[in-house]
């Protein structure tokens, strides 16, 4: 857990498959989703996994991040050769659902 920026507890929950480099990622992980905290300040938590396949060479690393706000889930999910990559395309994504969906709301 890790706090937002209004001082609440975000819950960030990651999650590693076939996988052995644990610790710097997670921590890329979590940093990424603090980035999406400070866009959309009503965020109550987030999974990330990340999962290494092994029968594709070029795209092997998948990273999906499900944000949970109020009423709403949102999801991205991305494939390329590198975890931090993929974290940040679906950062962006993710950015721009949940801009689409300030906007919407007010």
């Amino acid at each position: 857990m890790t706090k937002d920026v209004t001082g609440e507890t975000l819950n960030v929950k990651v999650t590693l498959r076939h996988s052995s480099n644990h610790s710097t990622i997670e921590e890329y992980a979590r940093a990424a989703v603090q980035e999406l905290a400070r866009l959309y300040p009503d965020m109550t938590s987030s999974h990330v996994i990340l999962d290494h396949q092994k029968n594709d060479y070029e795209k092997n690393k998948i990273a999906e991040i499900t944000v949970h706000v109020p009423q709403h889930d949102f999801v991205a999910k991305d494939a390329g050769p590198a975890y931090e990559a993929c974290i940040d395309a679906c950062v962006s994504a993710l950015g721009r659902q949940l801009q689409k969906h300030k906007e919407k709301m007010h």
